[in-house]
């Protein structure tokens, strides 16, 4: 790792955050996965609810081919009330449930540690939890159309164990909002 986070071939760092779903999920350990999908995301965010759908059907199109996506929201709750886990928790009820784990980083270390600038700021990891390509989900926040399209070409090229290309894209959306 750098002093920016993590870099293509970097190993995914270990990390043990709570769930909305009212479970600790572990990062970073060895599991059945083919790839894993880590992504940075909050609340209040234009451009992390404008990708949220796109996120979420990528997380549903991909359960079946052994991916694993979970979502992280490190914000400061003390400046961003509607980032605090409660919040968290309260709108996945209200939305019916996620289709993969909502993560609250309270400490930020996994942030800290991922190198997270943006929400959303995704990370797709191979089998051996190497990072494989990080950056935006696809070219355009406002188009639904772009259908995440960077992030499922990542994810093709994982699964059938090519390169991604682009391997890194730079993330769009607000900044993480430190302590």
């Amino acid at each position: 790792m750098n002093v920016n986070g993590l870099t293509i071939g970097d190993t995914a760092p270990a990390l043990t955050l709570p769930g909305t779903d009212g479970a600790d999920h572990e990062i970073g350990a060895a599991d059945a996965s083919e790839a894993t999908v880590v992504y940075w995301t909050c609340n209040h965010c234009p451009y992390a609810l404008a990708w949220e759908d796109r996120l979420h059907d990528v997380s549903r199109d991909y359960a079946n081919r052994g991916v694993r996506v979970i979502a992280i929201n490190s914000n400061d709750a003390e400046s961003h009330p509607a980032d605090s886990f409660e919040a968290m928790s309260g709108r996945v009820e209200r939305e019916g449930g996620w289709p993969h784990p909502y993560l609250h980083d309270e400490s930020q270390a996994g942030a800290r540690a991922f190198g997270a600038k943006a929400t959303p700021d995704v990370f797709v990891f191979d089998r051996d939890l190497h990072l494989r390509y990080r950056g935006a989900p696809d070219a355009d926040y406002g188009d639904s159309g772009e259908n995440a399209a960077w992030l499922r070409a990542a994810l093709d090229a994982v699964l059938e164990g090519r390169d991604p290309d682009p391997a890194e894209t730079e993330p769009v959306g607000c900044g993480v909002k430190w302590k």
